[in-house]
């Protein structure tokens, strides 16, 4: 098959090499062109054929794999997924990945590696997919387990739909920031969150994101930005000046009490395969604030989000979406466009200003 998606697996782990390349050869599209134990031997190996995709582990031998990383971005940019077996113990150095240029996380344990790269075999396939149709150029200095896809539920698993007269209740002096992004998007919302003041509109994001993530990605910036930024629990309130960011593996939903919003943390089933799901969050929006809120939809693969940036559209939100010139992967933006629920497309570098008018 022409085209095929040239992937260069490194990590010390033989095992999973051998479970990884077996995966991604089942696909006709896939072509994995070497395996290296180590980033100087797949250095080596890659000047004779530079691959689409990387795929790296954190923890190997003579380079580790976050210096690797800072290498590859610093001197030939490559779409590079991480497959690591630190959510558990050090989420930071997985965390500086993130922020280096790495577009996805896949999470292994540290027992049982075989059955569960073989479980999450969908996960890998979807990965390098949507790796390898990033656009690097933009980059700045990312499930389930069963081998076929889990079914597609739309937000009405978790959230009811309301008609358009029982929405939200009248413009009130509090508004709503609501953010979605997924690959590429730790990427993206540091540059946009870095740029705001600790003044402003309250700001209520979800970014696809494991389990065990969240809490350390909004740490890291909440150190970087002049705004609170947190991991949102139960019950937040949103205030200027502070980000809350869904928790991996929970769903985040837009509440009101009187005149002021809080946000509700719950679980629930996956919504377009993702929780936390951007369509959830948006819906409520929709529904709790109407048009005292900005909508902004930024990189992503697939369209979670979209449908949900439709209805606050209709509700009577102002909605942005990064424009494709500034997309790591211009998924999630184009199907809110296509949809009909945008009302402006802009550049990343535009978006905070869009964001710092609206309050």
């Amino acid at each position: 098959m022409a085209n095929r998606i040239k992937v260069m697996i490194v990590d010390d782990s033989a095992v999973v090499r051998q479970v990884n390349r077996e995966t991604l050869e089942r696909e006709a599209d896939i072509e994995v062109i070497g395996a290296a134990s180590d980033p100087l031997y797949a250095l080596d190996k890659m000047k004779a054929q530079w691959p689409d995709v990387l795929v790296i582990d954190i923890e190997m031998p003579r380079m580790d794999g976050l210096t690797f990383l800072k290498k590859i971005m610093s001197e030939h940019p490559t779409p590079t997924i991480v497959c690591s077996s630190l959510a558990e113990k050090g989420a930071s150095a997985t965390m500086d990945a993130l922020a280096a240029g790495a577009l996805a996380i896949i999470t292994k344990p540290k027992l049982g590696v075989k059955q569960f790269l073989q479980d999450a075999g969908n996960d890998l396939v979807s990965a390098v997919r949507a790796a390898a149709r990033a656009n690097m150029g933009h980059l700045t200095r990312g499930a389930g387990r069963a081998l076929a896809p889990p079914p597609k539920l739309t937000a009405d698993a978790v959230l009811a739909a309301q008609a358009a007269s029982t929405r939200a209740m009248a413009e009130t002096t509090d508004r709503v920031v609501a953010i979605g992004t997924s690959t590429g998007g730790t990427q993206a919302l540091e540059a946009v969150l870095t740029k705001l003041p600790n003044v402003g509109s309250g700001i209520v994001i979800v970014q696809h994101m494991p389990e065990k993530f969240t809490a350390m990605f909004a740490d890291r910036l909440n150190n970087l930005c002049k705004l609170e930024v947190r991991e949102a629990q139960n019950g937040d309130r949103i205030m200027p000046g502070r980000a809350l960011i869904a928790p991996g593996g929970r769903h985040m939903m837009l509440r009101r009490s009187g005149a002021q919003y809080y946000v509700e943390v719950a679980d629930g089933p996956l919504v377009n395969r993702h929780k936390p799901s951007v369509d959830v969050l948006f819906r409520s929006v929709a529904q709790i604030a109407g048009r005292n809120a900005l909508g902004v939809i930024m990189t992503g693969m697939g369209d979670d989000g979209a449908r949900g940036m439709k209805e606050m559209h209709d509700a009577g939100a102002l909605t942005i979406a990064e424009d494709e010139s500034t997309c790591i992967v211009f998924g999630m933006p184009k199907e809110a466009i296509r949809m009909g629920g945008v009302d402006r497309v802009v550049p990343l570098d535009a978006i905070p200003a869009e964001i710092i008018s609206y309050g």
